[in-house]
């Protein structure tokens, strides 16, 4: 029996040391065939970890161990990580039909659906399994394989303990979580790479949602594939992330390749990768990408588990999603630490870290996982995330305006206040109109000078009538787009009144 032969060449760092005896200190208080789940940031090396635990595992008990992943790309880095722990075992991917050689191994590595399709032929039983590892547990395909394995103790390994299905909680699976070390702490000890988060503040109302409670591929792909989101994503890549190695994450193939042509026009050195591309394709594609510094990687979420490339510097989030499980994954992807490599760049243009809140901050996993309905439902919504933007004025723009002492205006205090003295509210909107035409004049020469330099002000015009109509609490579309029609005609009216008034 092939077991242990090699010399054991891994080492555990500490905090994987003691989330390893959390876990057998659980294995060995619970009855055989009780499901735990263990919890650890991506990044904090969670294949280590079980691959550790199924070496004692077979060590202790003489029983056999069985990996389940839900990708083929998976299923291999994990049996090469097993044998590096000198754990023999056997992958039982869609060539292996029958097991002859099963008394040969006390570990196998096998895909969902491979395995499933061969227990549901009855072409292969294996014996005496003691325990199950699951990989990313939080996917649901696993769940069909439970009845298969009753018998056994079900060891599910998760950067997020929350099911992709709020039907499907996880608790209902699970007895038990462990936690494992938080992603700060990972930073603090150098084990994960510091992020710089920056977020872009964008409208994303015309976003729906499908059954599944995310946004859907069809309304973020017209939304992301218009020419002011792709403009927008060009210039926060050359303000925050120029000639660094980066990833950008889109929600559909068309806005992906609307990326790769708008930075290739650019002049950039870009690729792009989608689960159409052979395995020939990927593979030079993902070569191509870790030989060249300065590259671009445009893709779908194809890249959020099972690739590996730690020289990753910036990730760019160019969608939204309401998944925190999706959230976590495509950061992690830049989160890698090198020796030349301690900290990385996320631009999000989704509203997502307004969303789930900052990657590195502290996150409540045991409520998480024991109220997953109650924290779903209280994910912030697009409506909430945008009363909270703050417009602030490009630096460009705000040099235009250099002869003013004051440029901003609070439309909320202004309401405040005009409401308190029992006045009409669109009083708020003149006074705006009157400030806005008033820093126009006093930074042109003439009025057609300062009819140019107020249509630059389109941004903060747009945001000065949302803040206006959350105070009167009419938000509808047409109502905003009619007022910004209306603020700029009366705008360029006062414009035109204040020049003739010096005249």
């Amino acid at each position: 029996m092939e077991v242990n032969k090699a010399i054991k060449k891994k080492t555990l760092y500490g905090y994987q040391e003691e989330d390893l005896n959390k876990i057998f200190t659980q294995l060995d208080k619970l009855q055989e065939g009780t499901n735990i789940l263990y919890q650890l940031p991506t990044g904090g090396g969670k294949t280590v970890v079980f691959s550790e635990i199924a070496r004692r595992f077979i060590e202790r008990t003489g029983k056999k161990v069985m990996v389940l992943t839900h990708r083929i790309e998976l299923s291999k880095q994990t049996s090469k990580m097993l044998k590096g722990f000198g754990v023999a075992n056997k992958v039982i991917n869609s060539e292996v039909k029958e097991l002859y050689d099963q008394d040969d191994y006390m570990c196998f590595v096998a895909m969902v659906e491979t395995l499933n399709n061969r227990l549901q032929e009855e072409k292969v039983k294996i014996n005496n399994i003691g325990l199950v590892i699951i990989d990313e547990a939080h996917y649901n395909s696993f769940r069909k394989l439970f009845k298969y394995f009753e018998k056994s103790t079900i060891l599910g390994v998760t950067a997020t303990p929350l099911s992709s299905n709020i039907k499907l909680p996880m608790k209902d699976n699970y007895k038990h979580l462990i936690i494992g070390e938080s992603i700060q702490s990972l930073i603090n000890k150098n084990f994960l790479a510091k992020a710089n988060l920056y977020n872009y503040d964008v409208s994303l109302r015309t976003l729906k949602l499908g059954i599944n409670g995310d946004y859907t591929v069809k309304s973020s792909d017209e939304f992301y594939s218009a020419h002011s989101m792709l403009g927008k994503l060009l210039s926060a890549y050359e303000e925050i992330a120029k000639g660094t190695k980066t990833l950008i994450f889109n929600n559909g193939i068309n806005t992906s390749l609307y990326v790769y042509e708008t930075f290739k026009k650019a002049g950039y050195n870009v690729r792009h990768l989608d689960n159409k591309n052979t395995a020939t394709e990927r593979k030079e594609i993902l070569e191509w990408f870790a030989e060249t510094p300065d590259a671009i990687l445009t893709s779908v979420s194809i890249l959020t588990t099972g690739f590996d490339e730690p020289t990753v510097e910036s990730i760019i989030l160019n969608r939204a999603t309401r998944s925190l499980t999706l959230y976590f994954q495509m950061i992690g992807r830049g989160s890698r630490v090198l020796p030349d490599k301690n900290e990385f760049n996320v631009i999000d243009m989704g509203n997502n870290i307004a969303r789930f809140g900052p990657w590195d901050a502290p996150v409540d996993w045991q409520e998480i996982f024991h109220f997953p309905d109650f924290y779903l439902e209280n994910i912030k919504n697009d409506e909430e995330i945008e009363r909270d933007f703050v417009y602030e004025m490009p630096e460009d723009l705000k040099a235009k305006f250099s002869n003013s002492d004051k440029i901003t205006f609070d439309v909320k205090e202004e309401y405040k206040k005009i409401f308190a003295q029992g006045k009409k509210s669109k009083l708020v909107l003149e006074k705006s109109i009157e400030q806005h035409a008033q820093i126009c004049v006093e930074n042109s020469e003439d009025v057609f000078d300062a009819r140019i330099l107020a249509k630059e002000l389109k941004d903060e015009i747009q945001y000065r009538v949302k803040q206006y109509s959350y105070c009167i609490m009419n938000n509808t579309k047409n109502y905003k787009e009619w007022l910004e029609e209306d603020y700029e005609r009366k705008l360029r009216s006062s414009i035109s009144k204040m020049f003739a008034a010096k005249m």
